[in-house]
Order: structure tokens, then sequence, then C-alpha cells
């Protein structure tokens, strides 16, 4: 970036008075949310007040509106739920209500509030922004308040975020909640289908979504679902019929299970609602089938936020102070939100009009144009579902005679198998044959390669590691074999999932094109590496759901010191020299240090985290947890530093050490991680075919030039592809990590929640944006 950069120092809340309130449906995240907006407002000198039972607090006023310290927040991040209560409220829909509400806000100087709920929340914030004048003076006119109130408290600002685990809300790529619904369904699917396999049964699952399909729609696509029902998208007329088929179908090729996924609100194209029975009996009238409904209801909306929604909500939670503290009274009500891996301000009420767009649209049967409008992620989602999941005859598939190879390298990633499964589906679609390489290069080399079909992939979502069998051996020393096989199978294109061993094998490859011009054809790389370690992309396939297990395994090992006496524990991550896991777990598992290889530290600065901690200690928090990127620093190791803070902790706390190891690597992919890699793969995947037309020439494929071979990342808002020749410069080759970092800039955010003077760049935020103006070809950061 050119501009200079610009820190909050300049931003004082002193004299301010922000309140916080959770309303409507709950959803997990909303604590993480609460924790984030309270200390950045104390850090900023406002004072902050919780509203307890949301509007209907701010109506009782009373013992519901409480100013609040830094420790009253503290231990909330990992629960579920909002610890402030939210509740319906009939009275702040009248006025008697709301002028009620502004009274008891007047008497504590409260003119900022910060509201976390769904649209029907949000709007309700809004009207009251809008009396709030008309409120003042009436409250002056009964004499409840003095003139030197309503001049003094003249205007209210409010900012919003949206927590919904539907989804269900315009402008936003995720809300807070969303994520973590998406989990519970997973592991509830997970679950499922070992049990339907044992029977070769039929389950229809039913999900929550009463106006909006998002969480039906994700979790057929993370799961490989037969059968979706949403909302916005009914089936044709006679998809009773076409459901039949396919069921029969899948059962002939030997598939023992079938899953259908409906959501709550499904319609069909008369908007007339199919329930989840409704489709049982057609089931087992129609085919026989074993078939069981399972209704998910409230599990989704409980248990423990996962790390994406904490990390989220402690960002908005900090950006929506910001918002406040830069609002003037000509700023609309906004909300904070995640544009791509971007926050981001929106006026509230042109999102909260185009989400009632979608429904408009529904209820007037223009299905297209609800789909389009629930934004691109949306879209991006159905169109990936209904490419991989409806195998189309032999017949209607083209031929290209294309070979495109796939495989994997570098450390196993959660989601590869995901990646591999949509490479094979979507390269089948378009006409292609495809190969599976096993054992990365090395397998490549010794000829293990075999053709793949539609059949061999399903049920891959959801397993762990790498099916295909993956190895960090780099080709160099194998040119000549891998060429030979590349000969002799005719291989047309590369895909190579896997890590920084990957991006280093395709620069070989490409360098190896003046000798062999078998490597001359298109080549594509997904990232997918625990480590987020690879240049281009702001994402790795695998590393959320290393990013959830460090997490889980922080909140246990918390846990295991509650009623002890005072402790601090020190936790090793993986990661090579990227500090990726050991920032972002400890921004979702609430650490107060964090040491990276990216920031270097000296012992001036392990004696002040320690005296940090030792003066914390000292109040009525009990547990300190610090994290330590495996390479951060070849001395201070992560015994030294256990050594160093049991030392200096004598008397005030003890300590334990954790090494967490290769279950970082290991478990079921998270949902991120099952969609990221489905969708990053069949955008590559089209990319080959694209390529290959281009490049076909007199009978054969000669692609020579550097766009060939590209690597596909998730850069800020966008996919894009990148040549991997012009990452080159972007790389530190010798420790294996990018030289920017996009999330570098977040490491502020977890000094300021863990209550350390820090500056925070604030250039990102600040502008607020028309949803209409978002890129629409954009794709996503969340899933």
């Amino acid at each position: 970036m050119d501009h200079q950069p610009k820190f909050f120092e300049n931003l004082s809340g002193a004299g301010k008075a922000i309140g916080v309130l959770t309303s409507g449906g709950d959803a997990q995240g909303m604590n993480a949310a609460v924790r984030a907006v309270v200390r950045m407002g104390i850090y900023v000198n406002a004072k902050v007040y919780f509203i307890y039972e949301g509007y209907q607090g701010m109506v009782d006023g009373g013992d519901n509106i409480v100013e609040v310290s830094w420790e009253s927040v503290s231990s909330i991040l990992q629960v579920g739920g909002t610890v402030i209560g939210s509740a319906r409220c009939k009275p702040f829909r009248t006025r008697e209500g709301r002028l009620q509400a502004a009274f008891n806000l007047v008497q504590r100087g409260i003119t900022n509030l910060c509201v976390i709920g769904g649209d029907g929340s949000l709007t309700g914030a809004n009207l009251f922004r809008e009396e709030w004048s008309g409120l003042l003076e009436e409250l002056a006119q009964k004499g409840k308040i003095d003139a030197e109130a309503v001049k003094k408290y003249a205007y209210l600002n409010i900012v919003g975020m949206v927590g919904s685990i539907d989804n269900d809300f315009c402008g936003t790529d995720m809300t807070i909640g969303t994520d973590s619904a998406l989990h519970r369904i997973i592991e509830v699917v997970d679950a499922i289908m070992t049990t339907a396999q044992s029977h070769q049964r039929t389950f229809v699952l039913e999900v929550m979504g009463r106006h909006c399909g998002y969480l039906a729609l994700v979790s057929a696509l993370a799961c490989g679902a037969d059968w979706v029902f949403i909302p916005e998208y009914p089936p044709e007329e006679g998809w009773e019929d076409s459901m039949c088929v396919k069921l029969s179908e899948n059962r002939a090729r030997k598939k023992r299970l079938n899953i259908i996924i409906v959501a709550e609100g499904a319609i069909d194209c008369h908007n007339k609602p199919i329930t989840s029975e409704k489709v049982k009996d057609l089931v087992v009238q129609r085919l026989g089938f074993d078939t069981r409904v399972t209704i998910l209801g409230h599990v989704q909306r409980g248990g423990t936020p996962s790390a994406f929604d904490r990390i989220l909500a402690s960002r908005m939670g900090v950006e929506a102070v910001l918002a406040l503290l830069e609002a003037t009274p000509d700023t609309p009500a906004c909300v904070v939100s995640l544009s791509g891996n971007q926050a981001v301000r929106l006026p509230l009420m042109e999102c909260v009009q185009m989400t009632q767009e979608v429904q408009k649209a529904m209820d007037e049967g223009r299905f297209l144009e609800a789909v389009r409008l629930r934004g691109r992620s949306f879209e991006n989602n159905l169109n990936t579902y209904k490419l991989l999941s409806h195998k189309k005859p032999d017949s209607e598939l083209p031929k290209t005679n294309f070979n495109v190879a796939v495989l994997n390298v570098g450390a196993p990633a959660a989601g590869m198998n995901a990646a591999v499964r949509a490479a094979v589906r979507v390269g089948m679609t378009e006409g292609h044959k495809i190969f599976a390489v096993i054992d990365g290069f090395e397998g490549f080399a010794r000829g293990k390669i075999k053709e793949i079909s539609w059949g061999d992939v399903g049920g891959w979502t959801g397993q762990g590691g790498s099916i295909l069998g993956t190895k960090r051996t780099l080709p160099a020393k194998y040119l000549e074999k891998i060429a030979d096989q590349m000969r002799t199978n005719n291989i047309n294109a590369l895909m190579v999932i896997g890590g920084f061993e990957a991006y280093l094998g395709l620069l070989e490859l490409s360098a190896a094109r003046e000798k062999y011009d078998e490597f001359c054809v298109p080549m594509v790389m997904v990232p997918a590496t625990v480590s987020n370690n690879v240049p281009g992309s702001d994402f790795s396939i695998g590393a959320d759901t290393a990013l959830n297990t460090i997490t889980d395994t922080c909140d246990r090992i918390k846990q295991s010191a509650s009623g002890t006496k005072r402790r601090v524990f020190i936790i090793e991550t993986m990661g090579g020299y990227c500090g990726y896991l050991a920032n972002m777990g400890a921004l979702a598992a609430g650490a107060d240090a964090a040491y990276i290889f990216e920031e270097q530290f000296d012992i001036r600065e392990l004696q002040a985290n320690v005296e940090h901690l030792t003066e914390k200690m000292k109040t009525s928090i009990q547990r300190g947890l610090v994290l330590r990127n495996e390479n951060c620093n070849e001395n201070y190791t992560t015994d030294f530093i256990y050594q160093l803070y049991s030392e200096e902790g004598k008397g005030v706390f003890d300590c334990r050490k954790n090494v967490l190891g290769h279950m970082q690597q290991g478990g079921a992919p998270s949902p991120f991680d099952r969609n990221f890699g489905t969708k990053i793969s069949a955008k590559a995947m089209q990319w080959i075919s694209k390529k290959l037309k281009e490049t076909y020439r007199k009978g054969k494929v000669f692609a020579n030039t550097d766009d060939s071979v590209c690597l596909l990342g998730m850069r800020r808002r966008n996919l894009v592809f990148q040549p991997v020749a012009e990452l080159k410069s972007e790389t530190d080759f010798i420790h294996r990590i990018p030289k920017e970092q996009w999330w570098l800039k977040l490491r502020p955010l977890m000094k300021i929640l863990a209550k350390y003077k820090t500056s925070y760049d604030v250039s990102d935020s600040g502008q607020l944006e028309h949803v209409a103006m978002l890129p629409k070809e954009a794709e996503t950061g969340a899933i």
C-alpha cells in the first residue's frame, strides 16, 4: 500500500459511553464479539455497558444496564450462545417502549450502541436512531430530562454486527455463528454416514434455515449429499421422479447410503412446503429404501464457537468500536461485515433492504433473482453443488481426448481429498480423462498412476489426510522418469494439490521445460498445507482444520487448570517458520502472547510478557496461555520459555508446557476446508480446460509461457491465478514463507485483547461502501 498508515491512537473514546447488546436468536461467537467490543472500548478509554436481555433489558433499565470492566469478559471467548442474554421484545416495537429505552440510556450517558443480532434487531436499532431526537424532546417535555441533556446527547450512533447461524443477511459473506452451525451439522452427518453405510439406509436430514438455504446448501456441498432442498432454488416440476432415479442409480453403483438434506423452509416451484417427512414417504413408497429422518433442530445453535467464528467476531467487534469512534451525526447506521478476507462497513438499511428483496423475490416466484441477490458466495456454492452432485450420462458428456493428472505433494492436509474429488468430477464433466498419481512426484516417477472415475471419489469430502498418498519429494531428481511417464500416459495437464513443496515442484518443472517438451503443458497448483505458508494465497486448504484443533486443545488445556491455583500454559504449534497457526490460534483461544518468527523478539520482550502476566494473575484471572511457533527462535526454545516463566512466576503462578505436534495435521476436515477445497479445485480444473483449448495446436498441447504454470490463491476478496514465476519475488525461500503476510496486521488485535498497549493500523477500515459496489465476481474467504 502506498498511502501512509493511519493509526487509531488519534481516536479517543474518552467521554463516550458504549452500550453492547445481543438480540434475536443466539449464535455461537456472540460472546467473542461482546468481549472484543468491551476490551477495545476500554482500551480507547470509553465507558462500556452491558445491556442484558437485549432490547427488553434496555426498556426495563435498572440492573439490566451495567458498566463493565476488563475482567467482566474473561473466559467467555469459548462459550457458545450469549452470556448477556437475548430476548424477543414486544415493548420495544412500540413508541412507548422506545421512549423508556431512550430514557434509560440517557441516564447513563450512552449514545453509542453496538447491536449484535439478525436483520430484525438491526432494523429496530435503525428506527430507534431515527426517532432519537424526537424521543429526547418528548422526554424533556414530560420533564424527565432537562434541556442540557437533550443538547448533550443529541445523536445516537449505531453499529451492527450480524449474529445469525442462517447466514441470511445480504452484504456480508459470513455472519457470526454460521461456521459453528456448519460444524455441528457436519459432525452429525459424519456420524450418520457410518451407521447408514452399515445398514444401506437413506437419511433425510432437516437443517435450520426458514428463509435461507445457506446451511443446507453448504452442508450438502461439504458432505457430498445426493439431493438438497432449499427455499431459494426449488426443484423443477417432476422432481420426485428425477430424485428417485438419482437415488436408485447411486445404489446401482454400489453406493450403500443416500443423504438428502432439507432446509426447514424448503418449497417447491408453486411455493408449497417440502417437508422432511414428505421426502421420506416418497422414497419409501417409490423405492422401498429403508429411510430415516433426523431433525437437527437447536443442536445447530449450540456448542462452542469454531476458530473462524471467534476470529471473525473479534475482528468485527474491534472494527465496530472504531466505527463508533469515527461516526458523526451524518454517518448512516452501519454494519461491520466480512467481504472475502476483509472487514468492510456497509450502510445498515441498504443491507436490510437487499435482504428483504430476496424474500420478496422468493414470494413472487423469481427464484433465479433470489439466488443472485443472496450474493456471489451463495451462487458459487449452488453452481458447484450442481456440477459435482449429478453425473451426466456418458452420451451427454463432451469428449476432449485430453488426459489430466492430479497429485498431492507435501505433508497431508485435511481437505486435500475434497479437492481431489472436485478436480476429478469437474474434469470428467468437462470431457477429460482424469489420472490419479499415487505418492506425489516420487510415485509419478515410478509409474504409480491410474485412471480414476466419478464413483471412485464418492464419500471423499469428509476423509482426513490424503487418500492418494503424498510425499515431500521434489521432482528435480526424477525429471527424466516423470517426463517418460507423462509421455507414456499422454498427460496433457497437471494439477498439483499441496504446500510449499508443490510450489517448488512447479518451479522446477517449468524450469525443465527447455529440456523436456513433456512439461510444456498447463500446470496449476491448489495450496493445501496446515502451515498456510504458500505465497500468493491468504488461505490454504487444511489450515482451518489445524486452527480448530489448536483452539479446541487450548480450551481443554485451560479447563484442566480450573479450580487449581493460578497456572500458565506454554503451547508449541506447528507451521515451520510461518507463524499463522500460532498467531491465529492465540487470537481464537484468547492467549496472552504468541511468539513467531516473523516478529523478532528478545529477552526484554520475554521479560515484559512475564511481568504483564504476573500483574494480570494478581487480579481475578486464573489462567494464562502462551503460544510459540516451533521455529520462532532457535535459542528461545519452548523449554527455555517454560523455564523462564516458571522461574519468574514463582509464588504467583506455576507453569505447564504442551507440544501439540502431529495432531494438527490429522482429523476430519472442517466445513471451511471441505468447501474451500471443493470450490478452489473446481475453479482450477476449469482453468485447465480453458488453457488446454488455448494451447492445442496441430494435434498436440504445447504451453511454454509463464502464464501456463499458475497458482490459484485467495487474495483479499478474490480467487486469482498467478504465474508461479511471478511469485518468486514475493517468496522468502530460505524460511519457506511469503515475504508479506496479511495476518500480521491482526497481531495488534491479539495484543489489545490481551491488554497490551500497541499501535493498530486501521488504514484498511473506515470507508463506508455500498452493497451493490461489492465486486460481484469475487470469491470469498468465507465458505
